[in-house]
């Protein structure tokens, strides 16, 4: 007796006593009762778990065939799940094409606000000839006064030149003495709004960049024999924002986003061989949040306050009570910066085919065409500019594989990739090895 495990074929051998062979060719399937048995169950729990789905189930050579119409993905996977209990499962079902993705609307608020002050006080005295004594005081901090001399002998007189363009200069010519004042405070402020609208269909990556790129050199390695050459790379700068939004099954909407504002600082720059290469100052968040639509998040409230002081004195007589203020000197510098971003999205549509458009007020008309033919866009309608209406249902594996991502968008030009760390161009002396391919 051979009792079989599963369905499927196979070849058996037998050997007598005698030594003789005799050879056969065995089957083994379920049998029929069994079999219509699990079909019964498989069709019951189908109309149990998808009710309303018109979906059919046969057997054939031990396998399990699945057809009809599911309402969508997760309807087919679970009909397979099902019908797998009976064997390997052949889904030839059709799912009912699903409506477009969402658009999704990100609403971005920039603020960034940068406040300073810098107070700076000190004296420089000097003597153009009391006591006999010509020279002057100074903490260093601030330049001091010029002091030149002209004539010989006793006709020789002094004067002073202020240098710097400094606040108050007072001089008592009875005396010959003079002070020159350093007294300067200095507000300054800036700041930046910017408001961008970033449409995106639903899991899909979104990118924006309201700046521009400044190029700087580069030393590249030569090879044996050549001198190393210099090329201008590119790094942007400005205010970028990059996101994806995912609509979750609680009807909320899941958002990865990345906003950075960046700005050249030329206090910090370096110059390098005549070039003159500024900083950067960034500040950039990289977060995730989940809220519904239409709630908003301050997701940066970045605060950067710094306070500088710098304090010089002429020693012993700086320590003079009262009067040790003439030989003092100092400056303060106050920095204040802010930025706030604020993100809300929506879930919007389309504008419907017909409708008018939105349009711009122009301060003048623009140049009439030189052909005296209006400009028209061709909106007619025909067969040849026409979509196809969409069918109500496909197959499953067709519909999966019009989900599948596209390529990904790159952009060449000036700044490579959008996005990425820029790119660079050659200057001056250098030198190419061409090509061996066509």
């Amino acid at each position: 007796m051979v009792e079989g495990k599963t369905v499927g074929e196979t070849s058996l051998i037998v050997w007598d006593t005698h030594g003789g062979r005799q050879f056969f060719n065995v089957t083994v399937r379920a049998s029929s009762a069994g079999l219509n048995d699990s079909l019964d169950a498989i069709r019951r729990e189908l109309r149990l778990e998808l009710p309303g789905d018109s979906l059919k189930v046969s057997s054939e050579n031990g396998s399990i065939f699945l057809r009809g119409t599911v309402k969508d993905l997760s309807g087919s996977a679970r009909a397979v799940k099902i019908a797998s209990m009976g064997g390997k499962v052949v889904n030839l079902l059709n799912v009912n094409v699903p409506a477009s993705e969402p658009q999704i609307l990100l609403k971005v608020k920039f603020i960034s606000v940068d406040r300073g002050t810098d107070v700076k006080m000190g004296w420089n005295l000097y003597n153009l000839g009391a006591g006999n004594f010509i020279g002057g005081v100074s903490t260093g901090q601030f330049t001091q006064p010029a002091i030149t001399f002209a004539g010989t002998g006793s006709a020789t007189t002094a004067a002073v030149t202020n240098g710097t363009g400094l606040n108050l200069s007072a001089f008592y010519p009875g005396l010959g003495i003079g002070a020159t004042v350093e007294a300067d405070a200095t507000k300054t402020g800036s700041q930046v709004l910017a408001e961008p609208n970033l449409l995106a269909a639903n899991g899909k990556e979104a990118s924006f960049l309201a700046g521009g790129e400044y190029p700087y050199p580069m030393v590249q390695g030569g090879t044996a024999g050549s001198a190393p050459a210099v090329t201008i790379a590119f790094k942007e700068y400005g205010i970028r924002l990059n996101f994806i939004p995912t609509i979750t099954p609680r009807g909320t909407i899941r958002l990865q986003v990345a906003p950075e504002v960046s700005a050249l600082d030329f206090g910090d720059e370096v110059e390098i061989s005549g070039f003159v290469v500024p900083a950067i100052t960034e500040r950039k968040v990289n977060t995730e949040v989940e809220l519904a639509e239409g709630q908003s998040f301050v997701i940066g409230g970045l605060l950067n306050n710094t306070e500088s002081n710098s304090f010089q004195k002429i020693p012993f007589l700086g320590d003079i009570p009262i009067l040790g203020k003439f030989f003092q000197s100092m400056e303060k510098t106050k920095a204040n910066s802010e930025l706030i971003v604020i993100v809300t999205p929506e879930i919007v549509s389309p504008i419907p085919a017909g409708d008018p458009l939105p349009s711009l007020k122009f301060p003048g008309k623009f140049l009439p065409p030189n052909s005296g033919i209006p400009m028209n866009n061709p909106d007619a309608k025909t067969a040849a500019n026409t979509l196809a209406p969409a069918p109500p249902t496909m197959p499953v594996e067709k519909l999966i594989d019009s989900m599948k991502p596209e390529m990904p968008l790159v952009i060449e030009g000036g700044g490579g990739t959008f996005g990425g760390g820029g790119s660079a161009m050659p200057v001056g002396n250098t030198s190419s090895v061409p090509s061996s391919q066509p």
